[in-house]
């Protein structure tokens, strides 16, 4: 539906005409309901290429669009906003356009097309999914499947930080003190095994700091030297050798964290088509250096130390090479950003999703990669999103203070079955379909809960009130979606068949809305933004509840505007669960 393109062409020459003047775009907004129209014109913005009256402006203009675009019927002036009213059998011809189309809104792939690659996730192999990474996950996924939709292949990866000193922490807990238990053994999750061993550490390292301190050491002295961490720091120079046993404990831990993580995914309902370890990937990027310093983007230190100057970019030196030769995590990363395009030679940009505390990291790896002369490095961009709080207050995971991912989506389950039972709304379901639609509920609300919300806001989640069948809610929108399949079900006739009528006023902002679903991906692709698809879909499902008590469905005797009627049901459902797919969120088909 490109009326809007016509109409800013229209306009634009109408303007030319007018006044022999050129303006470079027409601003446009939706018209105010108590106003008659279907799209306005803002007049103000031409104020600079044409002194003089907006409404005469709007008046002149109007005038010349009503005889020069069929489907403009009418138009009104108030003050700078040209209101135009666009004939019934536009939106008609519209409907009977895309009523067939299953991929409404969806661009195929381009093959010219360079690909997206969108990292998310990223976790530590230390410890189970917390509610920082619900977030992150939902996030990521949802910005892969938008951009997808948009018309751009797209690659979803992860980095697994399967190194370092935390995992070392973990691997000697259990060496210590876990006699030889298992996943099998336990009945636990592997991650979450794991993750009971990097809380044993902390609990007995900060025993061993009071025993020291106790003795007179400074907390500074004690801490760097409690026997523990010494150990951990051991057992890290191993690893990083490649002791035998080191590597193999290394290797069975992570293989339980990745079956647990396996578990969550699943649940969660997220996948990746690639993925990136940090014991991979950690000396990538030396190499590079050495080919900056030629370029002269990165200079040597007296010590012998790497840096980049970016002091001339508003940003400050930053390290790439410290003076033992050993990489830093910039290294890393702009090492594994260079592989990832070597891999997969159709990618032309990178989507990092990180929180917000790692924003000036991101700054600095794209503009040293910029530097260094990587075209793709003009398409990086920094999903950065804020942190999720409860009511409860922060999480330390370390401390075991954490909100686990697994417990909070069981959570969620169980808030949806006492607000189902306690609506009464399920009876004639088997157990089965109910655990099944509870668990549909209530990740569904947790995750519209989380992605409406501008991924830079953030966020205080409460379960309970995100699980709500009235207002802005995953659950009303789901509702909404099995009503009209209600609907759909009792229609006992053929309504296949295209019908021309003359539009209720209802039907007719519906099918704006309707209209608006492609436009809507394209600014969420453009935007990185899950917030803008679910703000819509709650928009259309206003409006189509608004429709539902103004007019008739089933009951009109007219039959086409029964047909035209039923089959505007039908293409609302079908673009709420088209919506509802790009953020990783399921539909039920009775409620």
């Amino acid at each position: 539906m490109n009326i809007q393109n016509t109409i800013e062409t229209k306009v634009k020459e109408g303007f030319l005409a007018l006044y022999t003047k050129e303006i470079p775009s027409v601003e446009f907004q939706a018209t105010r309901k108590d106003f008659e129209g279907d799209i306005t014109v803002v007049v103000f913005p031409m104020l600079r290429y044409q002194k003089g009256n907006p409404v005469k402006i709007g008046e002149d203009l109007g005038n010349y669009l009503v005889k020069n675009v069929a489907e403009i019927t009418n138009y009104n002036v108030v003050k700078g906003f040209l209101n135009l009213v666009i004939d019934d059998t536009f939106y008609t011809n519209f409907f009977n356009s895309i009523y067939s189309d299953s991929s409404f809104g969806f661009v195929s792939p381009r093959a010219d097309e360079k690909a997206m690659m969108v990292e998310y996730s990223s976790p530590n192999t230390n410890k189970p999914l917390h509610l920082g990474h619900v977030r992150n996950n939902l996030l990521g996924f949802s910005v892969a499947e938008i951009i997808k939709a948009s018309g751009k292949k797209v690659y979803k990866t992860q980095i697994i930080n399967d190194r370092g000193i935390h995992i070392c922490k973990s691997m000697l807990a259990w060496q210590k003190y876990g006699k030889g238990e298992t996943p099998e053994s336990t009945g636990l999750k592997g991650d979450k095994l794991v993750g009971n061993y990097y809380v044993k550490f902390d609990q007995e390292y900060k025993k061993e700091i009071a025993q020291l301190t106790s003795e007179g050491k400074t907390e500074e002295e004690a801490k760097k030297e409690a026997p523990l961490l010494v150990a951990a720091q051991q057992m890290l120079l191993k690893w990083e050798a490649g002791d035998k046993q080191v590597v193999a404990l290394w290797k069975e831990m992570n293989s339980w964290v990745y079956k647990g993580f396996e578990v969550t995914y699943k649940n969660m309902g997220v996948d990746f088509d690639t993925l990136y370890y940090e014991s991979d990937t950690y000396l990538l990027g030396k190499d590079v250096v050495a080919q900056g310093i030629e370029k002269g983007v990165f200079y040597k230190k007296e010590d012998g130390s790497v840096w980049c100057d970016l002091t001339d970019d508003g940003l400050d030196e930053k390290i790439v090479l410290r003076s033992d030769g050993t990489a830093v995590y910039m290294t890393q990363d702009i090492g594994t950003a260079i592989q990832r395009v070597k891999d997969y030679a159709d990618v032309g940009g990178m989507v990092y999703t990180v929180g917000n505390e790692q924003d000036y990291h991101f700054q600095v790896l794209f503009l040293i990669l910029k530097k260094l002369g990587f075209d793709w490095a003009k398409q990086l961009h920094h999903l950065s999103y804020g942190m999720v709080d409860l009511p409860s207050g922060k999480m330390k995971s370390r401390e075991g203070t954490v909100v686990d991912a697994d417990d909070l989506m069981v959570e969620m389950t169980e808030t949806a079955k006492e607000i189902s039972e306690e609506l009464g709304k399920l009876d004639g379901y088997s157990e089965e379909e109910k655990q099944d639609l509870y668990k549909t509920i209530g990740l569904g609300a947790l995750k519209y809960f989380i992605l409406k919300v501008d991924p830079k806001k953030r966020i205080l989640f409460d379960p309970k009130s995100s699980v709500d069948f009235q207002g802005n809610t995953g659950p009303f929108i789901q509702y909404t979606y099995a009503r009209i399949q209600s609907i759909l079900r009792k229609a006992a006739f053929d309504y296949s068949k295209s019908a021309t009528i003359e539009l209720h006023e209802k039907e007719k902002e519906l099918l704006k809305q309707l209209a608006l679903f492609p436009e809507t991906i394209q600014q969420a692709a453009a935007n990185y933004s899950p917030a803008i698809i679910a703000n819509y879909t709650y928009d259309l499902v206003k409006e189509f509840n608004s429709f539902y008590q103004n007019v008739s469905i089933l009951g009109e005797e007219d039959l086409d505007k029964k047909v035209f009627r039923v089959q505007l049901a039908h293409k609302v459902a079908e673009t709420i669960k088209s919506a509802f797919l790009l953020l990783g969120i399921q539909v039920p088909e009775r409620m």
